[in-house]
Parts: C-alpha cells; structure tokens; sequence
C-alpha cells in the first residue's frame, strides 16, 4: 500500500483561524523576531486553538481508505508546547484516523513515502523522495482537487 505523509499547519489545520483566537496583546510581544518579521507560531498554546481547514476530514478520511495515511509536521523549536498542541489536536479531530501516526520532524526528506501533501518546500519538502504535492498551489488549490488526484491514481 502506498504512504501518503500530510503536513499540518496550513494542510490539516487552519493556522489563521488559531491566531484569530489570540489576544492583540499576545500577538504585540511576538510581532518582531528580531529581523522584523513576525513570530506568531512561538505563541504558547497557539496550536492547541486552530480549526480544521475545510474539507480536510472527508479528505483524509477517503484517502485513509486507499493509502497508509501519517501526520508529517513541524514544531517550533522555541515554542514547546507546541509538540504538546499537536498531538492533542489529532487526538481531538482524529483520533482514530491518526493514532499513533505523528511524526513531528524537522527533516522531511528523512521519511520514505510515496506523497507529502504540503503547502510549503521547508524542512525537506522539497527533496522528499516520493511526490510532492502542494497544498494551495494552482494544479492542487484545495482538497477537492487533491483527493480527486489521488483516488485516480
């Protein structure tokens, strides 16, 4: 059976809709890290407060009937309760789907599998040895599109 990795943030789960669920003061002691740019996902707790995106689970769930399925994410360094956050998330939203299937590492190209769905070519995804499909991309802007890719093949 093939293996098919799925990224999180910005896959699975609604980054934005988290940081909707921040305080402006919250957000104000992570907007600059430094360089400039904004810190929000070292925001403690963060994780634990985002949505699914949409279609995600009919997705997941029609996929998890044709392909050995595993959660591939990222945590942030700085921000440990983010890896708490994550695993608590899929145990809310998934806890069947995805049990004992999260893998949290910062080295994507490391794990063997045929597709890595994610919306970014950090941590690895780009060299990822099997196919690489981009969430939000023109060719694949949604789940629809992806899981009629994937059932087809």
């Amino acid at each position: 059976m093939k293996r098919v990795f799925f990224d999180m943030d910005g896959v699975l789960v609604d980054f934005q809709s988290g940081l909707e669920k921040v305080s402006e003061e919250e957000k104000a002691r992570f907007a600059d890290d430094g360089t400039g740019k904004p810190h929000y996902d070292d925001i403690p707790g963060l994780f634990a407060l985002m949505d699914p995106m949409p279609g995600a689970f009919e997705a997941v769930e029609k996929l998890a009937k044709k392909y050995d399925v595993y959660i591939l994410s990222t945590a942030p360094w700085k921000n440990p309760s983010a890896w708490k956050d994550k695993v608590e998330w899929v145990q809310k939203y998934f806890p069947e789907t995805f049990y004992k299937r999260l893998i949290l590492c910062h080295h994507k190209d490391f794990l063997q599998g045929d597709y890595l769905i994610d919306d970014r070519p950090r941590h690895g995804t780009k060299d990822f040895q099997g196919e690489w499909i981009q969430f939000g991309s023109e060719q694949f802007p949604n789940w629809d599109a992806i899981t009629e890719y994937l059932i087809e093949k």
